[in-house]
């Protein structure tokens, strides 16, 4: 990570705006590189860009290392002949400010099949090449995610017994079967990462980083899961004999029952954390940046039984400690942010800090009118990320007349001298951007002054409007990225 004073706003690739009912990396992309140029920033945080699983989240992945289609520009396969003109202006559907993620899905994978029908010839070497150079993963993803569609969805425990154990006879039969599927997958994951890596260098040539996530789990139904089942707890039939979350807090009485399998971490001791590894330098492949989410759970995790019926039934587990993390932090070409919320003890904090990382400092969460909050812009060290929220939290104003008791309310006015005049989130911004830290973050929400209606998500919950919003082209203009600037410009922070 930078060793200036920077700023950078975090917007998912989701939440682009665009024509095509979700935003991609394409040309939205670049102008947001550009918008972020202009108003002196240095990095560009986004969601995890991994395939969505359950609830269209990207923390419940099939896969830690494909990239999510949904986000494949489509102007480009118009381009080079493999839609129409009418085929491409069929996908300028939906809304501008919510993804409707089963219409996207429909669309997009009547449309790729369509471009994949005209140009598997064409992409017959580039493709051989991406399997060969990526056959750590991308095989046994092309063919997962065929077999997926192959028994209509059917979660991993369902499928027949030989397949769903791997079985060499069995891969081989469903191989042949699903040949041309799996290739499909696997040419969409070519465009993906092409797309990527083209968006990484423009934004880099234009002094942006880009700062993504690393979800510490994967799915219970995922190609990992399939095709490396000794790397996580499970049962026989491939089911997690114990789960992840965590326990009860100020926020839930019952904790959080996530769901997701947890790590046989005695194997991947014993494997030199190899699967680490290669999951660390396909990273840097995206990415100049990249957040550890539940970075506690690397020093102590909380296992939930099998069966059990909340969270709360869970016990802490002892993690690979600092011989993950130094393996990690080793990898090269690429930062790393601990995400180190929640209710830490204090052997918890103590990893935290030895680590060396920058942890991270959530406005939202600063303002107890009765105690004297970590997280007060005074109280934030250099080696720190200030956020105003996260994609987890409620935006600024939401918090502000939505949330917040009027003791709090109170506390957040005087201290950072809100007004009606400035903006109250562009209040809460400039205290993020005038704090010590070495690096200070605001939600786009919160540069608009956007309430709850434009919250990324909710955590705990299920619905539409989770992972669903998105920015207007128009919000992003000119006068918003000049006040940026100023305060990027006042406070130091490389503008």
């Amino acid at each position: 990570m930078t060793q200036a004073r920077a700023g950078g706003i975090l917007l998912p690739v989701s939440a682009l705006p665009g024509p095509y009912g979700i935003g991609t990396l394409g040309r939205a992309a670049y102008e947001f590189v550009d918008f972020l140029a202009a108003a002196g920033q240095k990095c560009w945080q986004i969601l995890p860009l991994v395939p969505l699983g359950a609830g269209n989240s990207p923390y419940m992945s099939p896969s830690s290392f494909a990239g999510n289609p949904l986000l494949i520009d489509l102007a480009p396969l118009y381009e080079e002949g493999l839609l129409t003109k009418q085929e491409l202006q069929s996908a300028e559907t939906g809304s501008p400010d919510r993804v409707d993620y089963g219409a996207v899905r429909e669309n997009r994978d009547r449309l790729f099949h369509l471009a994949w029908t005209r140009g598997r010839t064409k992409y017959a070497t580039q493709l051989l090449e991406f399997l060969d150079k990526d056959s750590g993963w991308l095989a046994d993803y092309a063919l997962f995610m065929a077999l997926q569609d192959h028994f209509q969805g059917k979660a991993l425990h369902e499928w027949p017994e030989d397949i769903r154990l791997h079985t060499p006879k069995a891969v081989q039969e469903y191989s042949r079967l699903l040949a041309d599927a799996s290739a499909y997958h696997a040419f969409l994951q070519l465009l993906f990462f092409r797309q990527g890596a083209a968006l990484r260098a423009y934004a880099n040539e234009k002094g942006i980083s880009i700062i993504g996530d690393l979800p510490i789990y994967v799915s219970p139904c995922s190609a990992e899961v399939w095709s490396y089942p000794e790397l996580f707890l499970l049962d026989d039939d491939l089911t997690p004999s114990s789960v992840a979350g965590v326990p009860p807090d100020l926020f839930s009485s019952t904790g959080q029952y996530w769901g997701n399998p947890l790590y046989n971490w005695p194997h991947h001791k014993t494997s030199h954390y190899g699967w680490w590894r290669r999951r660390g330098m396909h990273m840097a492949r995206l990415y100049d940046v990249v957040r550890i989410d539940h970075f506690r759970g690397l020093h102590s995790y909380w296992s939930i039984p099998k069966g059990a019926d909340t969270a709360a039934q869970g016990h802490w587990e002892q993690g690979p400690g600092m011989e993950l993390v130094d393996i990690l932090k080793d990898i090269p070409g690429l930062s790393l942010i601990a995400e180190d919320l929640g209710d830490l003890d204090s052997d918890a904090r103590a990893f935290i800090t030895a680590s060396g990382l920058p942890g991270m400092t959530i406005l939202v969460y600063a303002f107890d009118p009765s105690d004297d909050s970590a997280y007060l812009p005074h109280n934030c060290g250099r080696s720190c990320v200030m956020y105003t929220g996260t994609h987890d939290t409620a935006t600024f104003i939401e918090w502000l007349f939505g949330i917040a008791n009027e003791a709090e309310r109170a506390f957040a006015m005087e201290y950072l001298n809100l007004s009606e005049k400035e903006g109250f989130a562009w209040g809460a911004v400039r205290a993020a951007w005038a704090s010590p830290a070495q690096l200070a973050i605001a939600p786009m929400q919160d540069l608009l002054g956007l309430g709850g209606d434009a919250r990324t998500n909710t955590p705990g919950t299920t619905g539409p409007q989770n992972w669903s919003w998105r920015v207007r082209r128009e919000a992003l203009n000119p006068a918003v990225s000049r006040q940026l600037l100023h305060l990027t410009q006042l406070y130091r922070r490389g503008g």
